[in-house]
């Protein structure tokens, strides 16, 4: 008997498994995580920056408290706009991403 059901069903599987042996492999289970520590470094760092660049000042012109408190303001303001430029990076890479593979699932 040459039209065996199991016959065609095997070459379906071997298909399917040529096909998605064909998808590159990419570790992106920890690519979440990473983004996730650079946001927080970004964050941490707008501050510590502000921080010291506030300290400095108050020390050098005898205002201790006036200046660290604007430069960590400062600095937490500009840790947020870099964190949000990070997000949308992040959006657009998966974004496109998303995309590339539609086009290859077509």
């Amino acid at each position: 008997m040459d039209n065996d059901p199991l016959q065609g069903l095997g070459e379906k599987i071997k298909s399917a498994k040529r096909s998605y042996e064909n998808d590159p492999k990419v570790e992106d289970h920890h690519s979440g995580l990473q983004h996730a520590w650079r946001m927080v470094i970004e964050l941490v760092s707008g501050l510590a920056i502000g921080f010291g660049l506030g300290y400095g000042l108050d020390i050098v012109l005898g205002t201790l408290p006036i200046f660290m408190i604007i430069f960590t303001l400062l600095g937490f303001v500009a840790g947020i706009r870099t964190m949000l430029s990070t997000a949308k990076e992040v959006q657009r890479d998966q974004a496109s991403r998303l995309s590339e593979k539609n086009e290859r699932d077509i």
